[in-house]
């Protein structure tokens, strides 16, 4: 083995490994090579042996660190053995191996139009290398239970932690490109039916650090939300029940913003086709002190593509998409996301936010199943996205293996 090898730390691919196994099971043989692919270390090196002490007795060094790593994985707890040649992560390391170590990032899937790493979002949009176009992301909600991926709950720390995620996406924005953020608005002060202002503060803190401009607050009309806040509405009934979360729309150049309404037009309705075949409006009307007019044979009288989306975006979460990945995820094993972005609203987002040259590019930090991404590839738009457990990106597979050169990567 040459010296550079000798010099890898292999504990973090290993992890990895284990971590991508459903019943994190491996065995030894497996792991000698998944671990040399991941540290591109040639297949052949597993095959040379070097003698080790006084005795000289004949040892492969890069599985005898291997070896020396499992061990230190035992005696944290991460570890114990299923059976000769084969170790298992336990309870307590799946647990905190499924969150892959921030210095590693390991291609999850690809397709020829876009890539998903397994790895923390600072490192993998830290080395990017070219300019972002749209960023669409829902970050991990600042809930006081949490969820299995894991949030942050004090609040001057989840801010923190959103812009340390957000730093590399938005110093890779392109000029007038557009940064979407789907935020919990439901989260509420202390024993008290009054929400918190973490959001007013994460927004401000975005411009003063990022100079960024908030261009809209999109209204994510949800029919089918779960009925809450349970504590203020259905309890102390002094709330209305919740139907909607905020996506909040950046841009570091709103100057030269490169939306374009005209790709998301929707159907007039027959009343409105009705007015305008006959020739618009009969009747003259001054209405709100001035501020609409109404002139006879002149409004509505010219018939267009189509009626301008107001920004109020209903879409259900409950979509076919995601009852058809959740199905693949149960089969596999894998545990089923609980928090996904409806595919209709992430297709119409990227239709407003895309579409105006081959230089674009779709970005997704905290993708979760990725809907971003495959409505990024459904749209035809090159797309990246990372995310941290190794579950999720497996489970997010499911959804682009019909699309053209989809591959999986070393996680599978």
């Amino acid at each position: 083995m040459s010296r550079a090898y000798q010099q890898l730390d292999l504990f973090d691919h290993m992890a990895a490994i284990y971590a991508s196994m459903p019943d994190g099971k491996v065995k030894n043989e497996s792991l000698y090579r998944a671990t040399a692919r991941m540290a591109g270390i040639p297949d052949d090196e597993l095959d040379v042996k070097t003698g080790i002490g006084k005795s000289q007795q004949l040892h492969n060094l890069i599985k005898r660190k291997i070896r020396w790593h499992q061990q230190t994985m035992k005696h944290l707890g991460l570890l114990e053995r299923a059976e000769r040649g084969m170790w298992q992560l336990t309870k307590e390391g799946k647990q905190k191996l499924r969150r892959i170590e921030t210095n590693v990032a390991v291609l999850g899937y690809s397709t020829d139009l876009g890539i998903c790493i397994w790895g923390a979002a600072e490192r993998v949009f830290d080395r990017l290398d070219r300019p972002i176009t749209l960023c669409l992301t829902s970050l991990p909600y600042k809930l006081r239970k949490p969820r299995a991926y894991g949030n942050v709950q004090d609040e001057r720390e989840y801010i923190d932690f959103c812009l340390r995620i957000l730093e590399p996406v938005v110093r890779h924005l392109a000029r007038g490109a557009s940064l979407c953020l789907n935020l919990s608005n439901d989260l509420f002060e202390p024993g008290s039916p009054a929400r918190s202002m973490y959001i007013e503060r994460l927004l401000l803190s975005l411009h003063d650090n990022f100079g960024l401009s908030l261009l809209d607050r999109f209204v994510w009309l949800n029919p089918n939300k779960p009925p809450g806040p349970i504590q203020w509405a259905s309890k102390e009934r002094c709330q209305l029940s919740v139907g909607y979360e905020p996506i909040y729309w950046l841009s570091n150049s709103p100057e030269c913003i490169r939306t374009d309404n005209r790709r998301v037009l929707q159907e007039h309705t027959e009343a409105h086709l009705k007015l305008i075949r006959q020739g618009g409006e009969k009747r003259n009307y001054t209405c709100c002190d001035g501020a609409y007019t109404i002139r006879a044979g002149k409004s509505f009288a010219n018939e267009t593509p189509g009626k301008i989306p107001r920004n109020v975006l209903k879409f259900s979460h409950n979509c076919a998409n995601k009852r058809e990945i959740a199905r693949a995820a149960r089969a596999a094993g894998l545990p089923v996301h609980g928090a996904t972005m409806p595919l209709a609203l992430a297709r119409f987002l990227v239709d407003f936010m895309t579409g105006d040259g081959d230089d674009e590019l779709v970005a997704d930090p905290c993708s979760g199943w990725n809907r971003t991404g495959l409505a990024a590839e459904m749209a035809g738009v090159p797309w990246i996205a990372s995310e941290i457990m190794g579950e999720y990106v497996q489970g997010g597979a499911a959804g682009f293996t019909g699309f053209n050169g989809f591959k999986m990567g070393n996680i599978a």
